[in-house]
């Protein structure tokens, strides 16, 4: 999970601030060390919103898969990966001279059947006039018509033909199925293709669905409405546009337990894809609270800790360590859940070397033993420092004398030592 911002909520100062420290104050040391300047910034209270942050793909809402409808060779590519086509634009040819060939022949028989149609009619007209005058007979007039009827359905046969040849030749010339930008043309001049061959893929990308994988753990949080912020995640943290949860899924995929959200996305300039990764922010809620620098925040042990400037004697300000509670870190902010009032002004700059100083004032609650006369000294002796890792007091001061071998727990005593 992860908490995000809607405003910039510091006013920085500068000042000068005392340090303030629970221990017991050690010796004079004449008029002492000068005030810490330090930056300061206002804790305020702003919108935060408690979002989580998932990786998304983007589907069209219209893509179309181009097959072609007959095997054949691909003699020509019309088009290159990324062309913005209109319907019915053409994308592939098919060597098509069998088909043309074929084509041909049809039309040639169906001239010779329109011939023939109108030699029968041309006959059933004279037998029709012959009839009527009695100069033959019923079966003579009877045969021409038959005629004209056999010839007028054989005309129509070969039409069906010649327009079920033209047809099937048009399919060699394959268009585009639908308004789009083409995708990858994964054939080549010379490919042999078949029904099943895909040469490619047409997407509408004016307009994107966002599909996002929820955990299940998340589930019962999702609902109709819950703002989506998407960006490429190209590095620049942009947010590319802002839609809604239109559909939650209510089957949990068996595979990864985690639940389908969906969400349109306006694509108008085609800064984003079909298919493309993207990153996607579900925001759960959004509430007020405080936000401070994370250069006011320090962590020690897994505590962190701010500096809080407060009033002193004289009108001075003094810096007070307070023990606070934040959220994730959102940008170069921390939420702050406690420890911290709306008004509170936070060291911002400076902390670190407050924190160096109350670290070379503060003392050990544990006695030391001197490496060279091993006598017990307490840790808060001024003059106590580590030599070659052991302790050696204001009396040994010699680096030498701390390389001396130390008895072991047990040993024997030899003369000299001074055993506690």
């Amino acid at each position: 999970m992860t908490m995000s911002r809607a405003a910039p909520a510091f006013v920085a100062a500068a000042a000068v601030v005392s340090g303030c420290s629970n221990a017991p104050a050690g010796p004079p040391r004449g008029q002492g060390m000068p005030p810490t300047p330090v930056a300061l910034a206002q804790a305020r209270a702003v919108p935060i919103e408690e979002t989580t942050e998932y990786v998304a793909s983007l589907k069209s809402l219209r893509s179309t898969t181009v097959q072609p409808q007959i095997d054949g060779q691909v003699t020509s590519i019309l088009v290159t990966s990324g062309d913005r086509v209109r319907q019915g634009a053409p994308l592939f040819q098919i060597d098509a001279r069998k088909q043309q060939a074929a084509v041909s022949s049809q039309q040639a028989e169906l001239a010779a059947a329109e011939a023939a149609v109108s030699y029968a009619r041309q006959q059933q007209q004279r037998s029709s006039e012959l009839f009527s005058a009695g100069a033959i007979s019923k079966q003579a007039f009877e045969q021409a018509e038959t005629a004209l009827r056999t010839a007028d359905a054989n005309l129509k046969a070969l039409q069906a033909q010649v327009h079920q040849q033209e047809v099937q030749l048009r399919y060699f010339t394959i268009t585009a199925p639908t308004a789009g930008t083409v995708g990858d043309v994964p054939v080549r001049v010379g490919s042999q293709v078949t029904t099943s061959t895909v040469l490619t893929m047409i997407d509408q990308n004016e307009t994107l669905e966002v599909h996002v994988s929820v955990p299940i753990e998340r589930a019962a949080a999702l609902k109709l409405g819950l703002p989506i912020q998407v960006w490429t995640g190209d590095g620049a943290e942009r947010v590319a546009t802002t839609t809604t949860v239109s559909f939650v899924s209510p089957h949990v995929d068996d595979q990864t337990q985690s639940v389908l959200v969906k969400g349109i996305v306006r694509n108008p300039g085609g800064a984003m894809r079909a298919s493309q990764y993207v990153r996607a922010r579900i925001v759960w809620k959004t509430a007020d609270g405080l936000v401070v620098p994370v250069t006011a925040v320090l962590r020690v042990n897994g505590q962190f800790f701010a500096f809080v400037a407060e009033p002193a004697a004289g009108g001075a300000l003094s810096a007070k360590q307070r023990a606070i509670r934040v959220g994730p870190i959102v940008g170069d902010t921390y939420p702050v859940l406690e420890g911290i009032r709306p008004g509170d002004r936070v060291v911002v700059s400076g902390a670190q070397k407050r924190r160096r100083l109350r670290r070379r004032r503060s003392r050990s609650p544990f006695p030391s033993i001197c490496c060279v006369c091993r006598h017990l000294h307490p840790s808060s002796d001024s003059g106590e420092r580590v030599l070659a890792g052991r302790h050696s007091c204001r009396r040994h001061r010699d680096p030498d004398a701390a390389d001396r071998a130390v008895p072991r727990a047990g040993a024997a005593a030899g003369a000299g030592d001074r055993v506690l």
